[in-house]
């Protein structure tokens, strides 16, 4: 029963010790943006940037790929069609010193690579993965606002731990004070579940309903009569920063606070998403193996880095690094001291670690494998992508080594 959080947990004596206080973890955060160069402090964040500043960051995500890409019809990605793309970058049109602008995000949206919704991979065997595809911001995202595209309907945005471009009519933009408050609001709801629904009231009821994906975190208003919880959501009113209050359901994985830091609730909290498809940069309604983690550990309050090289070099945590020289005896041993939680990092890609088993030692992550799993990953069914239960040995990367051969750390967040 492998596929059971509840199995790996009750073979941890420990997993329910308490990790961390709320007070640690506040103290944790922010030693994490003191010394991540990844993770942005935003109510700390510049009132104004210079232009090479600003220019610095978009040409850290805007640039050509290293690798041919293809549209979906086929057509391959040329020059001319990057020369469009950077057109779009309307880099001419950035003042000297530009003043920040803040704002939330309204729904789930992309952060994309170019000002542009245009969808291109690289293989047929991956036309799953769009290249273009950077990120996901999810409602009530507090974001910095840097530069708009040519045509005024992207926009150049810096959330807590990602910069790229966001269309512009999934933002609110208002005053930094508003933004800020919204954030540090208090009592609050967080999203315990894999994703919850939520619908708005009057006079907001012609506003489609709200997805919202783990480790969010709403302003909570009240309790209704029928024992839904009624939350804040942000709105556009007049084309300014509103609120609206919506409605989400009694019997929805939700929380008032942050779940309890212990090695049992980041087992529970993976094991939602067991068999979810595979998706890229949050796209396709899902999300990578990254972000999974980055929504897992949300859920008890603890911010990470998104991506998963930027966490494997990440300094926060207790650290085992392993360099050319580590022998697999090396990486046996500190599996062996590894505890259930801690995420394991082998090249381009992050697992949880569950525990040993049967002398093997076994992970929970989100897979983009194409390759198919060893026989005895065959624990979920859906093919070999997705968010599997697996060995860590015989589990393949996309290339020949296999993330065992490729694990270069273990991070205890600790």
């Amino acid at each position: 029963m492998r596929n059971s959080a509840d199995y790996w947990i009750d073979k941890a004596a420990d997993a329910d010790e308490r990790l961390g206080s709320e007070a640690w973890i506040a103290a944790f955060n922010r030693r994490a943006l003191a010394h991540d160069r990844h993770l942005v402090n935003l109510a700390e964040y510049p009132a104004r940037r210079s232009r090479a500043e600003v220019e610095g960051l978009i040409a850290g995500i805007s640039r050509a790929g290293s690798m041919p890409l293809h549209f979906l019809d086929g057509t391959r990605v040329t020059s001319a069609d990057y020369a469009r793309y950077q057109a779009s970058l309307a880099l001419d049109a950035i003042p000297q010193t530009v003043a920040v602008r803040f704002g939330l995000v309204l729904e789930r949206t992309d952060m994309r690579t170019w000002p542009s919704g245009d969808v291109v991979y690289r293989t047929l065997e991956t036309i799953d993965l769009d290249r273009f595809q950077e990120n996901g911001l999810f409602p009530g995202d507090a974001v910095a606002v840097l530069h708009e595209s040519a045509d005024g309907a992207w926009c150049f945005v810096q959330s807590y731990n990602y910069s790229a471009w966001v269309r512009r009519a999934a933002l609110a933009l208002g005053p930094r004070s508003t933004v800020r408050a919204y954030r540090d609001a208090e009592p609050y709801l967080v999203i315990t579940g894999a994703q919850v629904d939520a619908a708005f009231e009057p006079p907001h009821t012609a506003t489609p309903d709200r997805v919202l994906d783990m480790g969010i975190r709403l302003p909570l208003e009240d309790a209704a009569a029928d024992g839904s919880f009624r939350v804040r959501l942000p709105v556009t009113e007049r084309n300014e920063l509103a609120f609206g209050t919506a409605r989400i359901a009694p019997q929805a994985d939700v929380r008032v606070g942050y779940l309890p830091y212990t090695r049992a609730n980041l087992l529970r909290q993976a094991f939602k998403f067991l068999g979810e498809p595979y998706g890229w940069g949050h796209s396709l309604n899902a999300r990578d193996c990254s972000g999974l983690m980055v929504e897992v550990y949300k859920s008890v309050g603890i911010r990470l880095p998104r991506n998963s090289g930027q966490q494997g070099d990440s300094p926060i945590g207790r650290t085992v690094r392993f360099g050319p020289e580590s022998s697999s005896e090396d990486k046996l041993a500190a599996l062996a001291a590894a505890r259930p939680g801690d995420l394991l990092y082998a090249d381009g890609h992050v697992m949880m670690f569950l525990g040993i088993d049967d002398g093997e030692a076994w992970v929970i992550h989100d897979t983009s494998n194409t390759g198919g799993l060893d026989g005895r990953a065959g624990q979920v069914a859906g093919g070999s992508k997705g968010v599997l239960v697996t060995p860590l040995t015989p589990a393949p990367t996309p290339g020949e080594e296999t993330y065992f051969e490729t694990l270069y750390a273990i991070k205890t967040i600790r």
